[in-house]
């Protein structure tokens, strides 16, 4: 049995991972400061895993936590576009800086392997789809600068020190336990919830900008993958994680409004600073490293979410 470690394990990705990986048997050790991580995510493994409220920025503390682990899996970050645009300091401190304590750690406590949740962000708003991993990054905002630094870091750990790293280029996650209330939330958890509310959802932009949306399921799958695939052909190397779709936000917002019988029109609004027009990616890379390959598409995806979110969020009455 592994022993593995979560960072930000009570999060919306993290605490999917860790929920999976105690449902198999394994040993998990979860890091988190719950300034965006929730405790509620973690009720239904309370008991089986090992929790420690620690901060990125806490070099011994991160340390400490890596001691006797096997596996990484780094999902902690400050993770908003226009939090980083608007505050780029505590951004850059937890990705960046807490991103190399993870790395530091990892390697005095002579981990196996760390896989990174990197940022399809690292792209930019460059001609040519769908990404490839091998195009140029030209990263926007300060979060997608510094996602891509981390990359950085993971590779110069692979090259320098021998500790296998394995990037992962997550696309437009989304799903049960994303937070809604968020003002940072991603517009799949939002839309759903203001629906839910009664409330008139707002588009930034026209609605016709694209996005790969990817159900959390297919991002699990990926993390597991990546972390026992062989190292010759996964370590040092950055791999998207997607579906290979692009659906538009008023598309999205049309398919959420039909699932929960929601009438009103979406609102637009402005366009937001630094973020990225248009997402789609190709994701043969991933498939002949580890096998990966998407298993819930968009509209399962958004099936699964809509029915999750009416479950929780609906006023009571429509749930009798």
């Amino acid at each position: 049995m592994a022993k593995y470690l979560v960072t930000g394990g009570a999060g919306f990705i993290g605490s999917h991972l860790v929920k999976t990986l105690v449902g198999r048997g394994d040993e998990v050790r979860v890091l988190d400061n719950f300034e965006t991580g929730k405790r509620s995510n973690l009720v239904e493994v309370e008991g089986q895993i090992e929790l420690r409220e620690v901060d990125l920025r806490d070099a011994g503390g991160v340390r400490e936590a890596c001691e006797g682990v096997d596996y990484v899996l780094h999902e902690a970050a400050l993770p908003s576009v226009p939090r980083s645009v608007k505050e780029p300091r505590p951004s850059h401190e937890t990705n960046v800086d807490g991103t190399f304590n993870v790395l530091e750690g990892a390697r005095l406590a002579g981990v196996k392997r760390v896989v990174y949740a990197a940022s399809s962000s690292a792209y930019g708003n460059q001609p040519g789809f769908p990404r490839v991993e091998t195009m140029r990054p030209q990263p926007v905002s300060p979060y997608a600068v510094q996602k891509l630094t981390g990359e950085l870091y993971m590779q110069s750990y692979w090259q320098v020190y021998g500790l296998e790293t394995v990037c992962l280029r997550y696309f437009n996650i989304f799903g049960p336990c994303q937070d809604p209330s968020s003002t940072y939330s991603g517009v799949m958890a939002k839309f759903a919830m203001q629906m839910l509310c009664g409330e008139q959802p707002t588009i930034f932009g026209d609605g016709e900008q694209g996005r790969d949306f990817t159900y959390i399921d297919n991002v699990v799958s990926a993390n597991l993958l990546a972390m026992k695939a062989p190292a010759t052909f996964v370590a040092g190397r950055v791999f998207n994680i997607a579906c290979g779709e692009r659906h538009t936000l008023n598309e999205t917002y049309s398919g959420l409004a039909r699932l929960l019988s929601y009438a009103l029109p979406a609102q637009y609004g402005p366009e937001r600073e630094g973020d990225v027009r248009d997402s789609l990616a190709e994701v043969s890379a991933a498939r002949a490293a580890f096998g990966y390959e998407p298993q819930i598409d968009f509209a399962e995806g958004l099936r699964r979410t809509v029915d999750w979110y009416r479950q929780k969020y609906a006023p009571r009455e429509e749930q009798t």
